[in-house]
């Protein structure tokens, strides 16, 4: 026993040292002894005992990381009574110890993802231990704020495991990370996505009441988000889609989820959320929207897309009527998303269906000029926006409802926004010696290959519009040149 507590105290030093020493010498020696360590062929008891008896959140943190190496490293050396006893200890650990450091807990729910997307297959007495997931963590949602945070910790740390490929160069790992995540799919996602809308809105309803400058009411309503987020991003059909066409993306929801999307409820609650929660969690409600709106046109006959398009639409017009929220760079970011998913996902001529499309098309194209002239916002953003017109210019040719669709009308003023907010920054960049957007030739070809769409929707107007800037530019050029004013010469080629 006194072996025992020696072995600890030592590991506690050492991880201590790790983390926090200033000495380089120092964190190169304990790093090396905690390397033999963690490959020791009693590493696992060793583990135990440390979160056992270990006061350092550091040593947690050592035992947790080193046991999930373990587990991932060769998850058939561990018995599956050994796997079943080490995820109850840690649901028990976490239970019985909810003020733990982030860092350690966000360890230790990991370690129980890890154990159960690799021991879901595995049956004691024709029973799947390892997967009774919501009933293993109902135990947390009905505790303290700090254990229901755990508790939908736990559920959004198992749903991005089981869409991860743990191991990505081994063939046979992959096509079990399917089989895994299929099975999680069709058996417990949709039950987490639900149990995550009803907490979303039981929060809501009491909005009013919570203190979001309270960490743990923060933390909370935070991880309710992303475990929604978590549920909305997930691989449904195993494609693994790349993040970098995200604008190009459609949600591939299950059949079985049709209820919660063919009624307006859960777009309500997520616009609803935007609404009511402070900047620093409003974008999240907006990504869920983002993936909400790409939803496959597939799940919905025609009547039923019609309608929730036309909530969808409304949601966005009402954001723009109240546009405090969109100051914020990141709900700006998520909402010039959002508004690109609408064109991805929807044609043109359903677009021009939907309730007051007249003024929606106005406020969008009214944002739209806003964001093109703020340049220095958010530049990352204005793609989406361009995409956005880029496709509904051209789709013109193929709509066919009688509606008018008013591109005639805002696009040569989104062609305006656009040409003269970067002659502007030619000259602020010059006067302020600042960093040249136009510089990024990646993003300058590719805005260039938007804009030439939308500006040919009127191409008289934007000729017109052009040859007069040019004739504007050329006459100042020239005065610049007569006077020898330097800075106004280094503008005007700038431009």
């Amino acid at each position: 026993m006194a072996d025992e507590e020696q072995q600890v105290q030592q590991l506690e030093i050492l991880c201590t040292r790790l983390y926090e020493s200033t000495d380089p010498l120092q964190r190169a020696e304990a790093e090396k002894t905690l390397v033999q360590f963690q490959n020791a062929p009693d590493t696992l008891n060793k583990c135990q005992l440390l979160l056992q008896r270990a006061d350092s959140p550091y040593s947690q943190l050592l035992a947790a990381t080193t046991l999930t190496k373990l587990v991932t490293r060769n998850v058939q050396s561990i018995s599956l009574q050994q796997r079943i006893d080490m995820r109850n200890y840690i649901l028990n650990y976490l239970a019985t110890r909810p003020k733990m450091e982030n860092f350690v807990v966000q360890a230790l729910v990991t370690l129980f993802g890890r154990l159960t997307k690799l021991g879901w297959f595995d049956a004691a007495k024709d029973d799947f231990v390892f997967r009774n997931v919501i009933e293993d963590v109902s135990v947390f949602l009905q505790g303290s704020v700090e254990h229901c945070m755990i508790g939908v910790q736990l559920l959004s740390q198992l749903t991005v495991e089981m869409n991860t490929l743990t191991d990505p160069d081994a063939i046979r790992s992959l096509n079990r990370h399917r089989k895994t995540a299929a099975s999680f799919r069709d058996t417990c996602l949709y039950e987490v996505f639900q149990l995550s809308c009803t907490l979303l809105r039981t929060a809501l309803e009491n909005c009013k009441n919570l203190d979001f400058s309270d960490s743990a009411q923060h933390g909370l309503m935070t991880q309710l988000l992303r475990l929604s987020q978590n549920c909305l991003m997930f691989d449904f059909i195993g494609t693994s889609t790349d993040e970098s066409s995200d604008d190009l993306c459609t949600v591939q929801i299950p059949t079985a989820w049709r209820p919660a999307f063919r009624d307006a409820a859960t777009l309500r609650l997520f616009f609803d959320l935007y609404a009511a929660l402070p900047f620093s969690l409003s974008s999240l409600a907006l990504s869920c929207l983002v993936q909400i709106a790409s939803v496959r046109r597939s799940l919905f006959n025609n009547q039923e897309r019609a309608k929730f398009l036309n909530h969808l639409v409304q949601g966005v017009k009402n954001v723009l009527l109240n546009p405090q929220g969109l100051t914020d760079a990141n709900n700006y970011h998520e909402f010039c998303r959002l508004l690109a998913r609408l064109k991805s996902n929807y044609q043109l001529g359903e677009l021009v269906m939907v309730d007051n499309y007249p003024e929606v098309i106005r406020v969008v194209a009214k944002f739209t000029v806003e964001s093109l002239q703020m340049w220095q916002f958010a530049p990352n953003s204005v793609h989406y926006l361009l995409s956005l017109w880029q496709r509904m210019v051209a789709s013109v040719p193929y709509v066919k409802a009688s509606e008018p669709h008013l591109l005639d009308t805002y696009t040569p003023e989104v062609t305006k926004a656009y040409i003269t907010s970067r002659l502007e920054a030619a000259a602020v960049v010059v006067r302020d010696g600042l960093e040249d957007p136009l510089d990024d030739l990646g993003m300058v070809q590719q805005q260039l290959d938007q804009i030439s769409t939308i500006a040919r929707c009127e191409y008289k107007k934007t000729c017109r519009l052009l040859v007069s800037l040019f004739d504007e530019t050329a006459q100042a050029y020239q005065q610049a040149l007569n006077v020898s004013n330097r800075l106004e010469i280094a503008i005007k080629e700038g431009f």
